[in-house]
């Protein structure tokens, strides 16, 4: 067992990327954005799988535009082209999980 901790960075600064853990075949990372902070076009070599544990983030995926909350998860296919925007400060979950 490993407990860890991903602590609430938003109130101290802007973006912070934290990666969490790795193990196998995923990696899982914690992003925390301020309402209005992006993260430009990009893809990943692994499916991804996009978690908000609070607030609400905009992803254009493919020109594609869904809102991701605590109510719903992302997944994304290897090479899906995808930026983000987050609509409320939020703090998510990456796990990129390669085949």
């Amino acid at each position: 067992m490993e407990l860890i901790e991903t602590p609430n960075a938003l109130g101290e600064k802007n973006k912070h990327v934290q990666k969490a853990l790795s193990f196998g075949k995923t990696k899982v990372v914690n992003i925390q954005l301020q309402a209005g902070e992006k993260i430009a076009e990009h893809d990943s070599a692994a499916d991804v799988i996009i978690i908000v544990r609070s607030g609400k983030v905009s992803f254009d995926v493919e020109g594609q535009t869904v809102e991701v909350s605590p109510e719903n998860i992302l997944h994304m296919d290897p090479k899906e082209k995808h930026s983000l925007t987050a609509i409320e400060p939020s703090d998510l979950l990456v796990l990129q999980i390669t085949s």
